[in-house]
């Protein structure tokens, strides 16, 4: 009974209106504490303690607490957020945290191999020619990449929106003429 209760409250509070829109909360809680586990164990590799068994509390603690930071953050950008971005549901700001997310992280792996592909690599390459190349290759793909994701999370319309104008900032708005 007291489960069926906290689910109410969490349906209540993300504006929850179908069950498939939990994924949304579910996947979101999986990549908050996952970054938040991959940057613990960063700063405790950086301390090099030698016993393994504090090696394990210490990353335990630290991802707990930079969860914590993190949802916390979160949760004042979605207060920021949910006017500014006209969003008619809590959980949609998770579903847009989300896209832009598994949206950066794809175009930068994907990248590297275009980067080899056109013979510039980092031990090659100056870094004041190979990162600004990179970021020029970035943005096309991160563009359509972003509208594809946007529309795999049910965001397709916000996506479409914020590529143009991202574009149209950066310089591209002759591309959307009509």
């Amino acid at each position: 009974m007291y489960f069926c209760s906290v689910i109410q409250n969490i349906k209540n509070r993300w504006e929850i209106t179908q069950n498939w829109q939990f994924i949304h909360i579910i996947l979101g809680l999986i990549a908050t504490f996952f970054s938040a586990y991959l940057i613990s164990k960063g700063i405790i590799a950086s301390i090099s303690i030698q016993n393994e068994i504090y090696v394990l509390v210490a990353i335990s603690v630290c991802t707990l607490l930079i969860a914590f930071i993190l949802l916390k953050i979160t949760f004042w950008l979605f207060k920021k957020l949910y006017k500014r971005w006209n969003v008619t549901q809590r959980w949609q700001l998770i579903a847009m945290f989300l896209v832009f997310a598994v949206t950066g992280t794809t175009a930068g792996k994907i990248s590297d191999p275009l980067m080899e592909l056109i013979g510039l690599t980092k031990e090659t390459t100056n870094g004041w020619i190979y990162w600004p190349v990179r970021i020029v290759l970035i943005f096309p793909i991160y563009q359509v990449l972003l509208v594809i994701f946007g529309w795999i999370f049910g965001q397709y319309n916000f996506f479409k929106q914020f590529a143009i104008k991202m574009a149209s900032r950066m310089g591209f708005k002759f591309l959307f003429r009509k």
